[in-house]
């Protein structure tokens, strides 16, 4: 016995370090940032990687899941950053779970690209070992409740509910069997989107920025770029000079981009700063990546030919609400197609346009 003694003492000491080690870990693992979110009833994959070059992946949902916007992987030597966290926590953590099919690596960084819902709801599902980062701005915005609370996401958002209810109703009357089969699908996909936006508890940054922030992880030289005021004051633009790709929020859409938060004029001068960058790739919020940088200058056409047109009606004294009835942006839709009638749905674009123009937004 007195021979066994060191040794039980020594195994004490051993597992006593491993404790001490791994112990804040396991207990990262059990919190709530690690347990399954409400809404992941799904049916996967919720998300298609697509590879864009070694390491670098434009992941875009596949319908099952509702998840609104685009999330870009960018693997480092020892780990992934991941810009935009998605509409919720559900949408958050199937990605995060069917990233593990592509690498091993964990998810250390995540950058907002801006406040708005369906670019920062999924923060909540990091923990403390994940650094989330955004423009201040984009942090105070989520702090005052305005990623929650916004014309934005009653739009996009505040419908589902009733979208459930007509779903239902059209299952009760439904008699093909493939027809219910397609309402019941459909009314799973909505009935999780709500219960995991229900689930939302908005979660700022934790690292912000007002100009710029590089990371160098390995060989991989990451910075993320403030080139100015557009889609919102704050949106931030992640871009990779080696491989000439950038990942640009709402920015710049594969279509026409929500206006409700905008700077409409110095959007134009946001875009002109971004065409500076040495580019091949842009991968947008929504939408497919493309290569065609034309599309930039497209883009810039719209928001001038808009701007224009709100300038006019406000002089003439038009109602905001009329103005966005009547605006008439066809003249572009040779390069946005899905503009097909005369108006702007949803308005909130015209809103912001009058609110800048009667100087109520600075």
């Amino acid at each position: 016995m007195t021979r066994q003694r060191p040794l039980l003492l020594l195994t004490i000491a051993v597992f006593g370090a491993i404790a001490l080690a791994f112990g804040p870990v396991a207990a990262r693992q059990g919190s709530p940032a690690d347990t399954r979110p409400p809404g992941t009833s799904y049916k996967a994959p919720a998300w298609t990687f697509n590879k864009i070059t070694d390491g670098v992946y434009h992941a875009v949902g596949t319908g099952s899941l509702v998840v609104m916007s685009n999330a870009t992987i960018i693997e480092g030597d020892r780990d992934v950053l991941v810009v935009d966290s998605q509409v919720s926590p559900g949408a958050a953590w199937a990605l995060r779970d069917e990233l593990k099919a592509i690498t091993p690596k964990p998810i250390r960084w995540v950058v907002n690209s801006h406040y708005h819902f369906d670019h920062s709801h999924g923060n909540q599902i990091y923990g403390p070992d994940v650094e989330i980062i955004g423009h201040e701005f984009a942090r105070q915005q989520i702090l005052a409740g305005k990623s929650q609370d916004s014309p934005a996401r009653e739009f996009y958002v505040g419908g589902v509910p009733a979208q459930i209810k007509g779903l239902e109703a059209r299952l009760a009357t439904a008699s093909a069997d493939k027809t219910k089969a397609t309402i019941q699908n459909q009314l799973d996909i909505q009935r999780n989107h709500l219960e995991s936006t229900n689930a939302v508890k908005p979660t700022p940054p934790t690292l912000t920025l007002t100009e710029t922030m590089t990371l160098f992880r390995g060989g991989r030289e990451i910075r993320i770029l403030f080139l100015g005021r557009g889609h919102t004051a704050g949106d931030v633009v992640v871009y990779l000079p080696k491989e000439r790709i950038v990942a640009t929020g709402d920015l710049m859409v594969n279509g026409t981009s929500y206006m409700g938060d905008a700077f409409v004029p110095e959007w134009v001068d946001t875009i002109e700063a971004m065409k500076k960058l040495d580019l091949g790739t842009v991968l947008p919020g929504h939408g497919a990546a493309f290569t065609d940088m034309a599309k930039l200058d497209h883009w810039q056409a719209y928001l001038r030919d808009f701007w224009s047109q709100a300038q006019r009606f406000h002089k003439a004294g038009t109602p905001w609400e009329d103005a966005a009835r009547q605006v008439d942006l066809r003249g572009n839709a040779v390069h946005f197609p899905g503009i097909r009638t005369v108006g702007l749905t949803p308005n909130h674009g015209m809103r912001r346009a009058y609110e800048i123009l009667d100087g109520k937004v600075k």
